[in-house]
């Protein structure tokens, strides 16, 4: 091998490198740019299997990697979030949003408008400019999808000229002509590149930039690409490892549902090419490898759709046994455990996906925390000590809640957000920590109902008319202020703001009305002090309640102020 070779292997092997930096950049962009979006996305995959087929190919033509998007879908199903009989679908559109990058790269063989070296250089500069000197975070990251766009582009061409000069070298031709002849031989070589890629789009790549250059034929490139799907499949196994079983299920349907297409399709064109033996032998162009790489997903999809069901059984016959929870501490009560469960680690794959779940999550513990206030305000009416001892029980999981979200979004924080998402998250650390309050001063109006009962204290008709008045309004404070945090309503949270403000005010008013009730002996002195005790807390829940609702509001307001000045 002389330095010309080792120049050409050096060139070649940079070219795979920036081809894969280029795919990896444009696919984190386009994630960040339709983050909102996909989340929108998401919510339609309970709607049917047809919808979420859809929502698999839309995600995976988004984010450029069918094997991340079923590494989701395993944190999904392994978080509870999603049913197997949905992930079916999601996995199998995520074959057919993964054919994009194959168009995208057989691009090159459309004309010279489109071929890398003609646009690729000035789309780099262009994305570098609009990263460098623009300040708005979605047009950065339309600049970081041009840079990726480019900088596959230019790998795409490094690695085509690293081939040109020995595409008559006759290793090609006889090394293409071995695996055209043994399709079982050509399959494994398309599962191993794709397994060590862990990339089938990755791996599709590299053939068509052989085929750019003519050296492969039918035989062998169909034998191939069938590989690269099963190979695909490599990465959710591994992340599946430590998955519950429904986690495990769902990567082995992805391999079944694969293996399937791989052997109905491979039966099919062996058949063909003994009846056309010269069509088997001819060379295969680039977009001839897109076309065949789109028709062998879309019609595998169409074909196995229908027998969904029939693979979420297989799996369970592979992976037996019921579902356990995993990651969960000994000394974690049951709600713990499984929001430890939900808030799979898997899914900080894709950031906004990530941020989604643990807001999702957080307005749960909101909601935990809403029915404990109900529950202690209980307490207090029926003066019952059980009752109180609910809400301790209850407590201990929202306590423990807290903790399991708090390191969740330490672990969301780190990842690779924008500026909006950033804040949202800081918003939601201090949103756990407010629902936590709230929830103590539920737990102090509990003890407060415990004492009545043991000091056998009850309060008037008057007193306790009163008491409902100001609890009622500062539950809805507490439940309307978790609504916000849920769906971002500016409207929710502004309705918050009215009701606290309320709150106040019948405190003060309540305060002042007791004290004078107490001044002329008409209620007794541990009674009074118990009342006082009780609106005070609700005050103070109510306050928990407005400081959730204005993060919101901040929020909300902050993303109408980048859309102005996109517009």
């Amino acid at each position: 091998m002389g330095i010309e070779d080792v120049s050409m292997l050096f060139k070649f092997v940079g070219g795979l490198g920036m081809f894969l930096y280029g795919m990896h950049i444009m696919a984190e962009g386009l994630q960040h740019f339709a983050g909102g979006k996909m989340q929108k996305l998401m919510g339609f995959l309970t709607k049917n299997r047809l919808m979420a087929l859809l929502v698999g190919t839309l995600v995976t033509a988004v984010i450029q990697s069918s094997s991340a998007t079923t590494v989701m879908v395993v944190g999904f199903v392994n978080a509870g979030m999603l049913t197997l009989a949905q992930a079916v679908g999601v996995i199998m559109g995520a074959n057919i949003g993964t054919t994009v990058t194959a168009w995208i790269v057989s691009m090159s063989e459309w004309g010279s408008i489109f071929k890398p070296e003609f646009f690729a250089p000035l789309l780099v500069g262009i994305g570098a400019f609009v990263v460098l000197f623009v300040k708005s975070d979605k047009k950065k990251r339309v600049g970081e999808i041009l840079i990726g766009f480019s900088i596959l582009f230019i790998g795409l061409s490094f690695m085509s000229d690293a081939i040109k000069p020995y595409r008559e070298a006759p290793i090609f031709s006889q090394a293409f002509t071995v695996l055209g002849k043994n399709p079982i031989l050509a399959i494994l070589t398309g599962t191993v590149v794709t397994a060590i890629i862990q990339s089938s789009s990755a791996s599709v790549g590299i053939l068509q930039t052989l085929a750019l250059n003519g050296v492969v034929n039918w035989k062998s490139a169909v034998f191939i690409t069938l590989g690269q799907n099963i190979g695909t499949c490599v990465t959710a196994l591994l992340s599946s490892a430590g998955a519950g079983r429904n986690g495990k299920r769902a990567s082995v349907i992805h391999l079944s549902f694969n293996v399937c297409g791989a052997v109905i399709f491979g039966v099919v064109m062996y058949v063909l090419f003994l009846i056309f033996p010269e069509w088997g032998s001819s060379t295969m162009s680039s977009v001839e490898i897109s076309a065949f790489h789109t028709i062998f997903n879309v019609t595998c999809t169409f074909l196995l759709l229908p027998f969904a069901d029939k693979l979420v059984a297989i799996s369970g016959v592979i992976v037996p046994g019921g579902d356990e929870v995993v990651g969960a501490g000994a000394g974690d009560t049951d709600a713990v455990r499984k929001l430890t469960v939900r808030l799979d680690r898997r899914i900080l794959g894709n950031p906004s996906f990530a941020l989604a779940t643990v807001q999702k999550e957080v307005a749960a513990m909101g909601r935990a925390a809403c029915l404990n206030l109900e529950l202690a305000l209980e307490a207090v009416r029926e003066e019952s000590g059980n009752k109180a001892r609910e809400v301790y029980a209850k407590e201990k999981d929202i306590n423990g809640m807290e903790k399991v979200l708090t390191a969740f979004l330490v672990e969301v924080d780190n990842l690779s957000l924008t500026e909006i998402q950033h804040e949202q998250v800081k918003n939601l650390f201090y949103t756990v920590s407010d629902i936590e309050r709230a929830g103590d001063h539920a737990e102090n109006i509990a003890e407060l109902a415990e004492n009545m009962e043991r000091d056998k204290v009850s309060f008037s008709k008057k007193g306790k008319s009163d008491l409902d008045l100001i609890a009622a309004q500062t539950l809805q404070a507490l439940q309307i202020a978790v609504e916000a945090r849920e769906n971002n309503s500016i409207e929710s949270a502004t309705s918050v703001q009215i009701l606290e403000q309320s709150v106040d005010n019948l405190e003060d008013d309540l305060r002042d009305k007791h004290i004078r009730r107490l001044s002329k002996g008409k209620c007794e002195p541990e009674s009074g002090v118990i009342f006082l005790d009780i609106i005070s807390n609700l005050e103070r829940i109510a306050d928990h309640a407005v400081n959730i609702a204005d993060y919101v509001k901040a929020e909300v307001e902050a993303e109408q102020k980048e859309d102005i000045n996109q517009a």
